[in-house]
């Protein structure tokens, strides 16, 4: 065997094509696929691109909104509250005209109402504690008084209302408790 024989039965199928060329259509097909494949990865690329943008926006969008929302959360509460610091503006110009008290104790009983009616329709709700059992989660104790009339433990005095907001408390009620007096039988 020759030289060139030899070599001519190494030749694979796909190196004969390529050097005698009868499927050349192979090669443009698998051209046009790969040109598919690219368009196609192209799309999708495009497609992601579009996508992020989009949740990009809406994180941005939403993060505006957060932020109005904590700004003005209260704006129903103040736009409420405005009628009672008119009518206390109104108590005061009446005081300075030498008002009859009366009428300005009725004045200020209607604008405590008013406030009160706007705290409670906001979730407020008052502590106020005269005659119940002290209980540290919602009474702040200034001082304990010695008393026969009450049961030692008992709130017989309060100096200051305590507020709760929707069950949460806000500020304890500051109250004087009642204790056995000294050389009392337990």
């Amino acid at each position: 065997m020759t030289e060139q024989e030899k070599e001519q039965d190494n030749v694979t199928p796909r190196q004969e094509q390529a050097a005698g060329g009868a499927p050349a259509d192979e090669s443009v097909d698998l051209q046009a696929a790969l040109d598919d494949a690219l368009a196609e990865a192209e799309r999708i690329r495009e497609e992601m691109l579009r996508a992020r943008a989009d949740l990009e926006n809406m994180r941005r969008r939403t993060e505006r909104e957060v932020a109005s929302a904590h700004k003005y959360a209260i704006e129903s509460f103040v736009r409420e509250l405005l009628p009672v610091k008119d009518s206390l503006e109104m108590g005061l110009q009446a005081a300075e005209g030498g008002g009859d008290v009366e009428c300005l104790r009725e004045g200020v009983e209607l604008t405590l109402k008013m406030l009160s009616d706007v705290l409670a329709k906001h979730g407020v709700v008052e502590v106020d504690p005269l005659g119940e059992k002290f209980s540290p989660e919602l009474h702040q104790a200034m001082s304990m008084q010695e008393t026969s009339e009450h049961e030692p433990g008992t709130v017989i005095s309060v100096m200051q209302k305590g507020y709760t907001l929707n069950d949460r408390l806000v500020r304890p009620a500051t109250v004087v408790v009642a204790k056995r007096p000294e050389g009392a039988e337990a």
